[in-house]
């Protein structure tokens, strides 16, 4: 996206207003937006799974049980209650079972890190265009970490991904079940409660790879910027005029 910074400044001869306009082929407003859309969707997140027993014995009571869970996805860390149908037994506390706080957390803290990133760039865009054209250093050391961005994203959402279908598996009413003992005797029915709802967790996905989309083509861009770019363009053009003077 092409995206215009207007300088308006004063001569010192005539104190007389100057305009400037500097096109920009990137908007680094579009990837902070994007990035925040992504980590806020995952690091908000939170679900509830649940379980029903009942007891076949004398004591017909039906016992709900839920769960919540969410970031960051320790799920081993969550209790509850298992409830138990012969009368001489005591309740027993059980977990969730799984971690996966590593890709999740690895997914917000790339998608914060992007999105201070893209406020900096977008000031030095808009405030210090000059400097930024004039220091040969900047431009790529912008396409390096551009480049690092790209690839971080693509590993982030892809083991976000894998990380999101293993917490779906791990959350489910039939997985709560099938770790609760009194399921598998004979004086209780087991049915499913409440079914988590995945909504916001795979948009955060869906995010993830949006975010490779952008900065994976802005790298063309801020390439364009650096002196290899610079340095290719004036051979290209040394060569065609070479060819125009033979002819």
């Amino acid at each position: 996206m092409r995206a215009v910074r207007v300088a308006v400044y004063r001569t010192p001869e005539n104190a007389s207003m100057k305009t400037e306009i500097v096109p920009q082929e990137s908007w680094p407003g579009e990837f902070s937006l994007f990035a925040i859309f992504a980590f806020g969707s995952c690091g908000s997140f939170s679900g509830e799974t649940g379980a029903t027993v009942k007891c076949n014995g004398k004591n017909q009571e039906m016992t709900a049980i839920s769960v919540q869970f969410g970031y960051p996805f320790r799920l081993y860390q969550i209790p509850f209650e298992m409830p138990v149908c012969e009368e001489d037994a005591e309740k027993r506390t059980l977990h969730l079972m799984g971690d996966f706080s590593a890709p999740a957390e690895f997914f917000v803290t790339l998608g914060v890190f992007s999105f201070l990133y893209s406020m900096a760039a977008l000031v030095v865009y808009l405030r210090f265009h000059s400097l930024y054209v004039e220091n040969k250093r900047l431009p790529f050391a912008d396409f390096c970490v551009t480049v690092s961005f790209t690839f971080f994203w693509l590993v982030a959402a892809a083991a976000w991904g894998k990380g999101l279908s293993d917490v779906k598996g791990a959350t489910r009413p039939s997985s709560l079940i099938a770790a609760m003992t009194v399921c598998h005797i004979q004086e209780s029915v087991c049915n499913a409660g409440a079914t988590p709802s995945m909504g916001l967790a795979n948009i955060s996905v869906l995010f993830g790879f949006i975010n490779f989309i952008l900065w994976a083509g802005n790298c063309w861009f801020v390439f364009k910027e650096t002196t290899w770019h610079a340095q290719a363009t004036s051979k290209e053009s040394s060569a065609e005029q070479g060819a125009i003077d033979k002819q």
